[in-house]
């Protein structure tokens, strides 16, 4: 059987880790940030299999890229803080004390290519602290957490999910209630998608188990 191949966004790539090598046939997983993956189908990349989040499935279903009627809601996420293992964890459980970590943290990372760091930079502008925050920032793709690791910046900000697919952080915690989005997840078949990919799709929709996603930073959709 011919690979089938798997667009995703890193939001559930620990899920998929897991999952996928107990699937019956290979899979091309690509993995990126959302903005940017909608990016590569919206220039031509395409599969059999996509998974972004569910405004994005929606649109691309608009636009015919995707399958009518074959959404799949597949998780909930919500964004978090991350810093180095060991590292003192601050306080974010108010919004108050979260708002005194982004003005006195010396540095931070956090990506615009994905949905977490879209809010995140919306957020920022809300706050009144865009310009304060983002002058110490290091903004970037993909996992966010990967600075932290390596002793670039002292926290990361990103999907609880993709802060957890990283080695050698600790995640401090979801941003406080008042200041928390949650992003839903799907699953959608490519048109034209080889007839397994239906089954691949199901097969990542029954994985993706309450516990398996509570595991991996994530909660049911």
């Amino acid at each position: 059987m011919a690979d089938l191949v798997l667009l995703s966004t890193l939001g559930v790539v620990g899920v998929l880790r897991q999952a996928l090598p107990g699937f019956g046939g290979t899979v091309d997983g690509r993995y990126g940030p959302t903005a940017g993956m909608l990016e590569r189908i919206r220039g031509g990349e395409r599969g059999d299999v996509a998974i972004l989040t569910a405004e994005g499935i929606e649109a691309l279903t608009a636009e015919g890229v995707l399958a009518a009627g074959t959404r799949v809601d597949l998780a909930a996420s919500s964004v978090g803080i991350a810093v180095k293992a060991g590292a003192p964890k601050p306080d974010i459980s108010t919004e108050e004390a979260f708002i005194r970590l982004l003005k006195e943290v010396p540095s931070l990372a956090y990506s615009r290519a994905g949905a977490s760091g879209i809010y995140f930079a919306g957020l920022l502008e809300r706050l009144g602290l865009a310009a304060e925050v983002n002058a110490k920032a290091t903004i970037t793709q993909g996992f966010t957490a990967e600075r932290v690791a390596r002793g670039e910046t002292v926290i990361a900000v990103q999907q609880i999910s993709e802060l957890m697919a990283v080695e050698g952080v600790e995640i401090v915690g979801p941003l406080p209630p008042t200041l928390q989005t949650s992003v839903i997840f799907s699953g959608a078949l490519f048109a034209g998608a080889a007839p397994a990919a239906a089954g691949l799709l199901r097969f990542i929709a029954e994985a993706a188990t309450p516990a398996l996603l509570r595991s991996k930073g994530l909660e049911p959709a």
